[in-house]
């Protein structure tokens, strides 16, 4: 069994076919770490989770869109910053009605962080000098301070006490990269895949990487920048 893990996918359904056919994935048998924010933003919310269900070895951490979209499919709350970040699209991928239960049950089996083998997922970040099980949810999907220290710590060694530390979240853009780059011991695996990017998938071990196509162009739509929109308390989603 190979591990490999994926960025923020956000209803781009159309970009998960296309990493799981361009990388040597076996979806019998390799596992697949979902680094969160499968929903939201493109219109493909549906297909997606059905497809990360189908597969027999699918670990899933929970990412802020992910965490609205279940408070809209269990309360049926609709806050206007959601519908305005790629909600609209959510709801419109289940043609009107409501999320079914499976898909419900899937978004709420979500981890909040995983640790395998000395490395750690998690959707967005942590504070490397506590405990994760001492952080709470919101840090863990909304954080963006640990790949900012990363790359301003750059060369200086390992940050925490962690083997390596993958994330999503904060696009790559936003440092000038297009694709997945490390940073002392943490990997960034958002490639922006919900704005203007593409979608990426990296084998654990190796470090290989494949991508999709840029997504805007696989949904003939234009670009959405770099995820530079505003969200609560730290001025982008």
């Amino acid at each position: 069994m190979r591990t490999f893990v994926m960025g923020d996918i956000h209803g781009a359904y159309k970009a998960l076919e296309q990493c799981l056919a361009r990388a040597p994935f076996d979806p019998a048998l390799d596992r697949l770490i979902v680094l969160g924010d499968v929903c939201d933003v493109y219109p493909q919310v549906n297909a997606c989770i059905d497809t990360l269900l189908s597969l027999k070895h699918c670990d899933f951490i929970i990412g802020n869109h992910d965490l609205w979209a279940l408070d809209w499919a269990m309360t049926g709350r609709k806050p206007a910053m959601w519908l305005e970040q790629g909600g609209a699209e959510t709801m419109a991928s289940y043609g009107g009605a409501a999320m079914p239960q499976a898909h419900i049950d899937f978004l709420n089996r979500g981890l909040p962080w995983l640790e395998v083998a000395g490395r750690v997922f998690v959707h967005a970040g942590f504070d490397p000098d506590r405990p994760l099980k001492e952080q709470g949810l919101r840090r863990l999907a909304w954080d963006r301070a640990l790949l900012s220290i990363a790359v301003m710590r750059r060369g200086t060694g390992p940050i925490g006490c962690y083997r390596e530390i993958f994330l999503g979240h904060t696009p790559t853009m936003r440092f000038g990269s297009t694709v997945p780059f490390q940073a002392c011991n943490v990997w960034a695996m958002d490639t922006g895949a919900g704005w203007s990017g593409k979608l990426s998938i990296m084998d654990v071990e190796s470090k290989e990487f494949w991508q999709s196509d840029t997504t805007p162009g696989l949904y003939g739509v234009a670009g959405r920048g770099d995820g530079r929109r505003p969200g609560p308390g730290e001025g982008a989603n």
